[in-house]
């Protein structure tokens, strides 16, 4: 078997694009990836071009060599826009591997050692009343988790003490709402410094969050060193990340608690693999960074479903529920759970006619100032 082509297909979801890239071969079995830097689509498409010609005619089977390959072909260490397109590529291959085979993904990785995988929801709202109606709405559905994140205080500003301050009003009203058997995971989206960090994390460890998200900014992880040791919450971090390189700080300091890894950044299930067993050593678990449609779900399912230190996945919405037409064949979610796909490979069907019928559209992520005018994260 070799391969014979690389495609991307950029498909507007109505409020994002999503980069779907296929891996087709002389057999006729193709494989699906997704790429995960949003809003850097044209970037992720001129990668792909400059692939082609390495990887058509190659053995689709060599998944390690390939990536390998891509990795360090380049001369410069992969990294963000180009390890986004190896992360597509890579599930993509395992896809194939696993449809040539017969056999789930997840049987490749080592089989299962979990009969289903535990999600959680995105909950939020523009009031704390609204924020409260979310998360009922998912626990009342069978959610075992509720999460939202820290807010700005209107016309995209963003200022930390006053998002703390409303943070911690959240946190109490959610908290009392949903009782003690709900877990709740926040999300700081990288947006505080570490005075309002250690702030946020000290207040909130009454109301016993599963993980605080990314409480820092992801560029110079020494600073986790001085965050860990004055606060007991459990603390998330590494969805930026991609490679295990950069992860290797806060694994082997144990500076976190659970790895954040995104399957569609990171270098595709062949890192994340490693990564997550590398975290096993060190007592951390994975929490799966999943902010992305099917493909990037189906994915992250097998690798958890086959990961001994899993914690939760992220799963913003519940399969089944968008994109039907282009993905006919979803993963299956039931009272908070992903089950265990059966068919071959990822176990989900993509329709390339479909996924024409929702053209890239250039659009850039939001972006935050704070009062006095200044840039901030988002």
């Amino acid at each position: 078997m070799k391969i014979t082509n690389i495609e991307a297909y950029p498909v507007w979801g109505g409020f994002r694009n999503f980069m779907f890239i296929v891996v087709d071969t002389d057999e006729g079995i193709y494989g699906i990836g997704e790429a995960g830097i949003t809003g850097r689509e044209l970037a992720i498409m001129g990668v792909i071009e400059h692939f082609k010609p390495v990887l058509i005619g190659q053995d689709p089977s060599r998944i390690e060599h390939i990536w390998q390959m891509l990795f360090r072909g380049g001369f410069f260490p992969a990294q963000r826009i180009i390890a986004s397109v190896i992360s597509a590529i890579d599930i993509a291959l395992w896809d194939i591997r696993g449809k040539v085979l017969g056999v789930p993904v997840y049987d490749l990785l080592g089989g299962q050692v979990r009969d289903k995988v535990v999600c959680y929801p995105h909950n939020g709202g523009a009031t704390i009343e609204k924020l409260i109606e979310s998360c009922l709405e998912t626990k009342a559905a069978g959610w075992k988790f509720v999460r939202w994140g820290i807010n700005d205080i209107g016309d995209n500003i963003f200022e930390p003490r006053k998002a703390v301050r409303q943070a911690l009003k959240e946190f109490e009203a959610v908290r009392e709402a949903i009782g003690e058997d709900i877990e709740i995971c926040f999300d700081v989206h990288t947006r505080l410094d570490l005075p309002e960090a250690v702030w946020l994390c000290r207040e909130v460890e009454q109301f016993h969050p599963y993980f605080i998200e990314d409480p820092l900014r992801s560029e110079n992880p020494d600073s986790f060193k001085t965050l860990r040791p004055r606060t007991g919450v459990p603390l998330a971090a590494g969805e930026q990340f991609s490679s295990k390189w950069e992860f290797r700080q806060l694994i082997e300091e144990e500076w976190i608690d659970y790895a954040r890894i995104d399957l569609c950044i990171v270098g595709g299930i062949t890192e994340a693999k490693k990564i997550a067993g590398w975290c096993e050593t060190h007592y951390i678990n994975v929490v799966v960074h999943n902010p992305l449609s099917v493909v990037s779900s189906a994915a992250c399912l097998h690798l958890n479903l086959a990961c001994s230190n899993f914690g939760v996945q992220e799963q913003p919405r519940r399969p089944g529920t968008t994109m039907t037409d282009v993905f006919p064949v979803q993963p299956e979610w039931k009272d908070g759970y992903l089950l265990p796909p059966t068919r071959p490979g990822l176990g989900i069907e993509f329709d390339r006619e479909a996924a024409k019928k929702y053209p890239f559209q250039l659009t850039e992520l939001p972006q935050f100032r704070r009062e006095d005018g200044s840039f901030t994260n988002w």
